[in-house]
């Protein structure tokens, strides 16, 4: 039996590491799609993330994100967020400077990038990490986000802004928004 575990391990990696060569090698951009999905859904699973690190793969995902094909950051996202609740994947996201890369793509137009970026901010937040998941910028985000029309995007945001930030955080973020609409109805001085 453990013979077989073994195998079945050594395989895994195998295929796992077939696939990133293949992503690697390809110039067809549908190929790169194609691997680029199967790498994110086998982030899923926590028996593919020792292998995914040795091959690198939450450093794959971090450069999708600087993509033009949001179809490729889609799923760079999606990785990023399946594996971002392991503590090794965290630590490897955030040594990739991932915290400023998944924040720019919550404004992204595609509604599965940023619910993948918020949920990936809420497991990159550690008392370490809090002040720049936290930023005052993405609080105003997620204030916003909190009242869209979208209910999945609005939950999401309200769970973020209840888990991970203080009330007195929001309270300023709000403030300050209040004052930014304030201003943008005052009209300009005549010449």
């Amino acid at each position: 039996m453990r013979r077989n575990e073994s195998t079945d391990v050594s395989e895994r990696f195998e295929y796992l590491q077939t696939l990133v060569t293949e992503f690697q090698d390809t110039d067809s951009e549908e190929a790169k799609l194609q691997v680029l999905a199967n790498l994110a859904n086998f982030a899923y699973d926590p028996k593919n993330t020792e292998h995914l690190l040795q091959l690198q793969v939450p450093d794959l995902f971090l450069d999708m994100l600087t993509e033009e094909n949001e179809e490729l950051v889609e799923f760079g996202m999606g990785g990023l967020c399946n594996l971002s609740m392991d503590p090794d994947c965290r630590d490897a996201i955030l040594q990739g400077g991932g915290i400023s890369l998944v924040t720019t793509r919550l404004s992204s137009r595609r509604e599965e990038t940023v619910l993948s970026a918020i949920t990936t901010l809420m497991n990159l937040t550690t008392a370490a990490t809090r002040p720049q998941t936290t930023e005052p910028g993405v609080l105003q985000c997620m204030l916003r986000f909190s009242l869209a029309d979208s209910p999945r995007l609005r939950s999401l945001a309200s769970v973020f802004l209840q888990d991970c930030c203080s009330r007195e955080q929001v309270r300023q973020a709000e403030q300050q928004m209040q004052g930014l609409q304030a201003a943008v109805g005052i009209p300009l001085p005549e010449d």
